[in-house]
């Protein structure tokens, strides 16, 4: 099993590091500077490590993308976890950055983008999913929706909507696999 986390931090809720468990690896990117924080997490069960799971910095290296590698028959793949802010920096620099990554099997994230097109409770289309889905076709990938449509994220505040913001994109070739359910109870 493995899970993705995209933290969204607030000045008064910083997480500082990531948690540890025996059960679970754990990736996130170091932080540059005392005032850098994570945004991007990656745990993956300890039942899954001998496919030999490692972060790519050397091909992506920025603050809201974590690239995992791992093996599987002498074959390399790859992940990806996503945190797109409001400016959506992440996006723009995958946009930007000509990043030739064969293998890609899932990226996921909070994208931070309300679209009509996996929100059925939201009615606009947002500009910047035409830019997700170009990033998406160039890995290959096709939006996966849930099987039981659901918010991906709840509002703590009276009046305001829950959201569907927490997407996953799965390699073309996996589309039989694209039956994923979301549990907001767990």
């Amino acid at each position: 099993m493995i899970s993705f986390v995209s933290v969204i931090s607030g000045c008064h809720n910083i997480l500082v590091g990531a948690l540890h468990h025996p059960n679970w690896l754990s990736f996130s990117r170091p932080p540059a500077t005392q005032l850098d924080f994570l945004r991007v997490l990656v745990y993956i069960n300890i039942h899954l490590s001998s496919f030999c799971f490692s972060l790519c910095r050397d091909i992506i290296n920025h603050r809201d993308i974590l690239l995992i590698s791992f093996f599987s028959n002498n074959v390399c793949f790859f992940i990806m976890n996503i945190y797109s802010d409001a400016s959506p920096s992440a996006l723009k620099y995958l946009k930007d950055t000509e990043v030739n990554i064969n293998n890609l099997l899932i990226m996921t994230g909070n994208f931070s983008i309300r679209d009509w097109l996996w929100d059925p409770s939201f009615s606009h289309h947002a500009s910047i999913s035409d830019n997700l889905f170009i990033i998406a076709d160039s890995f290959n990938l096709d939006l996966s929706i849930p099987t039981n449509p659901v918010p991906t994220r709840y509002s703590d505040t009276m009046g305001e909507s829950d959201l569907v913001i927490d997407l996953m994109f799965l390699h073309s070739s996996l589309n039989k696999l694209n039956n994923h359910a979301i549990y907001p109870e767990w």
